[in-house]
């Protein structure tokens, strides 16, 4: 027990070293896991806001939505397909209006680029949480495109790639790294395992607050989301000034 507590005690350090070695390097505040934590809990919240509470619908699982409307469409049930069909179609339309942000604003010094799409993000959700179950479809395609916004502005965390709107591939990653681990007994391996694990625990943790808060708030529980949001997005201020400080010294 104690080596087990040993190696997470280890791993845990070798994760902040890595954190801080990425962002004076790179100065990417934006890849920092307190950024990161606030990011998952909010894709969690997103998915379970418009499954439970928008008609079943997936904001951030397209291939959730892909075999639903597949169901559908084989049942002959097109108007039901439409569903599942449209906010397919605004997650393809929010990857390509983030990377167009990035095009348009990466060279921007008094903000960083991720910092608008965030800001887009949170006036959508504000407005989402306005709209009633009878438009439903506008809600989730509305949900669908700011998901898809952020899962293509936030690929990473301490240089390595993750999704912070989904499990699949985070779970992938975490079991690649924990064989590693047993291979090469590498700490390195050990960090991206635990970290990879924590963010699928974050999008967890993110799901059951949406679950819990949407059965009291309703559709306006998705303002919880940009408060997240709004978290994140002035943390990558204050971690742009710590930048600042650390090159004048």
């Amino acid at each position: 027990m104690e080596r087990i507590c040993g190696l997470y005690a280890d791993a845990f350090f070798l994760s902040q070293e890595t954190e801080v070695g990425m962002n004076k390097h790179h100065g990417q505040m934006s890849e920092a896991f307190l950024t990161t934590v606030f990011l998952t809990l909010s894709g969690g919240f997103q998915d379970a806001y418009t499954y439970f509470y928008r008609g079943k619908v997936f904001a951030n699982a397209q291939t959730g939505n892909i075999v639903l409307m597949s169901r559908m469409i084989s049942l002959g049930q097109f108007g039901d397909a439409v569903r599942y069909f449209v906010p397919l179609v605004s997650f393809v339309m929010g990857v390509f209006f983030s990377e167009h942000i990035r095009q348009k604003y990466r060279n921007l010094t008094t903000i960083h680029w991720r910092q608008i799409v965030m800001v887009i993000e949170i006036a959508i959700l504000f407005g989402v949480g306005f709209m009633p179950q009878s438009v439903n479809l506008a809600a989730n395609a509305l949900v669908s495109f700011v998901c898809a916004m952020q899962i293509q502005a936030f690929r990473k965390v301490n240089g390595n790639t993750y999704a912070s709107t989904m499990c699949i591939g985070n779970l992938r990653s975490a079991t690649e790294s924990l064989y590693r681990f047993f291979q090469t007994k590498e700490r390195e391996n050990l960090g991206k395992t635990l970290q990879y694990f924590g963010v699928i625990l974050l999008f967890a943790c993110g799901a059951a607050f949406g679950g819990v808060m949407g059965s009291r708030l309703a559709e306006k529980s998705v303002w919880l989301c940009c408060g997240l949001l709004s978290a994140a997005f002035m943390i990558m201020f204050i971690r742009a000034e710590e930048e600042a400080g650390r090159e004048k010294m």
